[in-house]
């Protein structure tokens, strides 16, 4: 199982998930362009040049198929590697994401956060990017898991901020993609998430034609840093159910 993280964190904000899932799957996690210390390199900004780069790393792994899954702007590639190599996917999951392409005003909102990111660093995530990430349970009792979220963010190269807002900004409706999935989809919304909301995970959920929508209680857009033990539990559920019907289908 293939894990990409949002933005603008890294691959250290699945750590529980390693942790946790690990016991049912081999569970890969790697850092996006950019971040957690993987390279940018010159390339233009895109979404799709992402799902590529998942795909080299399992030819790296040896790895042929694998559930792809992904929260947040994880889950946008995640979307974008089924568009351009759906042979290789067993099992798809979206946590906290949506297939809709932003429109105007948010583009423009990610061009205006890219420049700002480049002029002053982590200054305008901090402000304006952090306190969107988390539910109100978090900010309010969980204290320790805020300040781990703060501390990603402060991380986040501006260079890869930058190139990543602009890849976002000019993603395609992925919902045609959602339409043509051969393999289960599991779609997880924590129930206080304001960016991805519940309304946009009944939409991704509806579109796959083998779909299923789990509302991770008292979280909000991290909902796998939020309340990893419910995320977990719902994933295990998924490769257990979903994906054992498919694979007996096939058998």
């Amino acid at each position: 199982m293939v894990l990409l993280h949002a933005f603008p964190l890294s691959s250290a904000m699945w750590l529980a998930q390693r942790e946790g899932l690990s016991r049912s799957c081999r569970v890969i996690t790697p850092d996006l362009r950019g971040f957690g210390g993987s390279r940018l390199g010159e390339d233009d900004p895109s979404i799709d040049l992402m799902a590529d780069d998942v795909a080299a790393l399992l030819d790296a792994e040896g790895v042929d198929r694998a559930v792809v899954g992904g929260l947040s702007m994880g889950g946008y590639v995640t979307m974008a590697f089924c568009r351009r190599h759906p042979d290789r996917v067993l099992g798809v999951i979206l946590a906290d994401t949506k297939a809709t392409p932003d429109p105007p005003a948010a583009r423009e909102n990610r061009e205006r956060i890219a420049r700002a990111a480049l002029d002053g660093g982590s200054d305008v995530l901090v402000r304006e990017v952090l306190p969107t990430l988390v539910g109100p349970t978090t900010k309010e009792r969980r204290a320790m898991v805020f300040g781990r979220v703060k501390g990603l963010v402060q991380a986040a190269p501006p260079a890869a901020v930058a190139w990543a807002q602009r890849a976002m900004a000019a993603r395609p409706d992925s919902l045609p993609t959602l339409a043509a999935l051969k393999a289960p989809a599991l779609v997880l919304v924590g129930e206080e998430d304001e960016l991805a909301p519940r309304g946009d995970a009944e939409a991704m959920a509806q579109a796959a034609p083998e779909g299923r929508l789990e509302v991770i209680p008292k979280a909000g857009h991290l909902s796998a840093v939020e309340q990893p033990e419910a995320f977990n539990a719902a994933v295990t559920a998924f490769l257990s159910s979903d994906l054992g019907e498919a694979a007996r289908s096939l058998g």
